[in-house]
């Protein structure tokens, strides 16, 4: 999940407006704002540019602090954000008893651990430190991964609903250390690996050398981490913020993403009903 670029992680946000509106719930209606938190990146240039000829004003607010999107979106400071996979947004809705709904599919990332110090995962040695995100949203993909590369041993088996909790710290060969997402790449320089997100990796500068583990971010069980357009469930029929979020898959558009330096992801566009049928099963098992 691209989650933030590489900045502090405080609970502030910064309205980064294209337009000259303020940063109020009352905006003019309109005008659609967008939560992100990659403004600095050209493809947002492009993509406000399309949604102009098509007739929409778009805005861009940018968050510093991946817990504030969600709850923007939800007092409606904006009209959409992009930022998560679906799996977040079911462990957000449920934590919070919200009910905010994806309408659009946008792209999978490939998980990728990193290191400094090895070449391989079994070169890492016994006793060694990893580091990953500490929101529990993010963790069960790499802790699946580190289980199958038998780093560590989760206890009752691997499954979709394991925990950092469940790591049986004497059987495993490493111990794990949760951190903000945003240090992970700095953790770098003093650990032996760390799961480094998308959005982190190319301005910390590592580099495609530096990947020890990745898993196949096609196998059909990952569709819960397919990164998407949020929407409040009232607005999820909205025309114009439908065609926002398939503004997302428009050739340019496409073509500015992927020309980002050390861009890993693959273009997802499963229908709007597929997502929200994969919410409804996250939020179901996560309320148990």
């Amino acid at each position: 999940m691209r989650i933030l670029r590489r900045l502090p992680a405080i609970p502030v946000l910064l309205a980064l407006v294209l337009g000259g509106a303020g940063c109020g719930n009352d905006h003019p209606d309109d005008v659609v704002r967008i939560g992100v938190n990659d403004i600095a990146q050209p493809h947002w240039d492009i993509y406000r540019t399309k949604a102009a000829e098509q007739g929409i004003t778009v805005e861009f607010v940018n968050f510093t602090d991946y817990k504030q999107p969600n709850p923007a979106l939800s007092q409606k400071r904006v009209d959409l954000n992009k930022f998560q996979h679906v799996r977040y947004l079911a462990n957000y809705n449920v934590a919070n008893n919200d009910t905010l709904v994806p309408i659009g599919a946008t792209e999978i990332f490939p998980l990728t651990l990193y290191s400094k110090k090895h070449t391989s995962v079994a070169a890492i040695p016994r006793g060694g430190e990893i580091t990953l995100s500490n929101n529990p949203a993010q963790q069960v993909r790499p802790l699946l991964g580190l289980a199958a590369a038998g780093l560590i041993v989760l206890k009752g088996g691997a499954t979709w609903d394991s925990k950092i909790e469940d790591v049986d710290t004497a059987a495993s060969k490493v111990s794990l250390t949760a951190i903000d997402p945003t240090l992970t790449a700095q953790s770098l320089d003093s650990v032996d690996a760390a799961f480094v997100d998308d959005t982190f990796a190319g301005p910390a500068g590592l580099t495609p050398q530096q990947v020890i583990y990745t898993d196949d971010p096609e196998r059909p069980e990952l569709k819960q981490y397919i990164n998407i357009f949020a929407a409040r469930a009232e607005d999820k029929d909205d025309p114009t913020l439908r065609k926002l979020a398939q503004l997302y898959h428009d050739p340019d558009v496409v073509a500015a993403v992927r020309a980002e330096t050390g861009y890993a992801g693959i273009f997802k566009t499963n229908e709007q009903a597929d997502l929200e049928a994969t919410l409804r099963e996250l939020e179901a098992k996560f309320r148990k």
